[in-house]
């Protein structure tokens, strides 16, 4: 369910991707700059909205809401919903695929 007050356009997607953890495995806290370049380069994640030409020339399958995809690194834009997530705002193309782990 879209909580963030976002509704994307056209051919854009709004992802929301998997949380980065803060520390490492073996207990060391990652620093703030750390942890928002991780974020960037964050690639999987869940398909929370489209636009409404969003797959439209796309061959089956196609994602939809909800699906957990993979997408293109450093792809689209950071953009804060009103539910204060960070959301990944993007091309329908920047998806690469659909996880179904």
């Amino acid at each position: 369910m879209n909580t963030s007050g976002l509704y994307p356009v056209e051919y854009k997607i709004l992802i929301e991707p998997e949380s980065v953890e803060q520390k490492t495995a073996s207990g060391i806290i990652l620093t703030d700059k750390v942890t928002d370049r991780e974020k960037m380069a964050q690639v999987r994640g869940k398909l929370i909205a489209v636009g409404g030409n969003a797959f439209e020339d796309w061959l089956p399958p196609i994602p939809k809401v909800g699906d957990t995809v993979s997408y293109a690194k450093y792809a689209g834009l950071i953009v804060e919903g009103a539910n204060g997530k960070e959301m990944r705002l993007c091309n329908d193309k920047d998806i690469t695929a659909i996880v179904s782990i």
